[in-house]
Parts: structure tokens; sequence; C-alpha cells
């Protein structure tokens, strides 16, 4: 394409040029000329439309098929995104141990308080549940959630035994009550 514009181009300035008289009429060789210069001048325009759509295609083709480039914007953007998760996690983690000595402090608060309605002997929630004695849960219970297992094991208690005093929440006593 390159070659037929340089040709092309070479050609419509031979034709330019003015020539002695020849065996045909001036007005004859004119009209000869500018069809030819037009001819040629449509021929430049197609393959100069040719080497556009190659270069088009080649710019496709480098954006469509460059996977070194591709890969490399997408580990790129993974490890912005693992950073942005690792300090998602960091605050989220200080955000929990900040929430559990609220906790704490304000379970301390209570448990010491007039207004508590529990026994001496009893613990606070975050206590309890930090402390309980996995020993004495059976081994069914092991593969259970510990939701459930717990649950099992305080129906278990509440049923060998039946305490004098109100539960944590003031709702009400043992069994007793209810029977």
């Amino acid at each position: 394409d390159v070659k037929s514009i340089m040709d092309n181009f070479t050609e419509i300035i031979k034709t330019a040029k003015i020539e002695d008289e020849t065996q045909v009429s001036r007005a004859t060789q004119g009209e000869q000329d500018n069809y030819e210069m037009h001819v040629r001048a449509a021929n430049i325009v197609r393959a100069g439309e040719s080497l556009m759509k190659l270069v088009s295609d080649l710019k496709q083709f480098l954006i469509l098929n460059d996977f070194p480039s591709v890969n490399e914007a997408i580990n790129q953007r993974n490890q912005q995104l693992r950073s942005l998760q690792e300090e998602c996690d960091k605050k989220l983690i200080a955000l929990r141990d900040e929430i559990s000595i609220d906790l704490y402090e304000l379970e301390e608060e209570y448990y010491s308080s007039s207004y508590s309605l529990c026994d001496s002997n009893d613990l606070p929630l975050c206590e309890a549940y930090w402390r309980q004695d996995f020993a004495t849960l059976s081994p069914e219970s092991l593969s259970m959630p510990l939701t459930a297992a717990t649950a099992e094991q305080s129906v278990a208690t509440s049923q060998s035994s039946t305490p004098s005093h109100p539960h944590v929440n003031g709702h009400g006593a043992g069994p007793t009550e209810h029977s």
C-alpha cells in the first residue's frame, strides 16, 4: 500500500508537467490527464484507508492479546485489594479489642452495682463464656456447634438442681415456679 501511494503520487507529478505539442489536441490531453489524476488520487485514498485499517487491526490485536500487560494490571488490582483487605482486618481487630475491653468494664460495673440481680458466685457473661469447662461435655456434643452443646449442658444442669435465685436477666427462677 505504501508503494502504491508512492507510485501513484509520482505519476500524478509526471502528469502535471506541461509537454510540448503532440498529435492529440490540448483539450483532449487535459481531459485525459484530469481523469488519470482522479483515478490515481482514488488509488492513493484506497491505499491510505487500507493502511488505516491495518493500524486499527494491529491496535485491536495488541489490546486483546497483550497478556503480559493484562496480567500485570490484574495482579496490580489484586495487590491493591489485598492491602485494603488487610487494612480492614486490622481495623476490625482493633475495634473488637476496644469493644471487648468496654464490655468487660461495663459488666464489672454492673455486677458490682446494687442493681445486679445475680448471685456473687455468678461470673460475668464474657468470663462465663471463656471459662467453660469443656471436659464435662460428652463426645457427642463436641461434634455439635458450641451453642447447641452449651444449651444441652445447661438443660442437664438445670434439671439436676433447682437454683433458689432468679436468672441473670430477672425473668423468673428455676423449674419449680413453672410446676
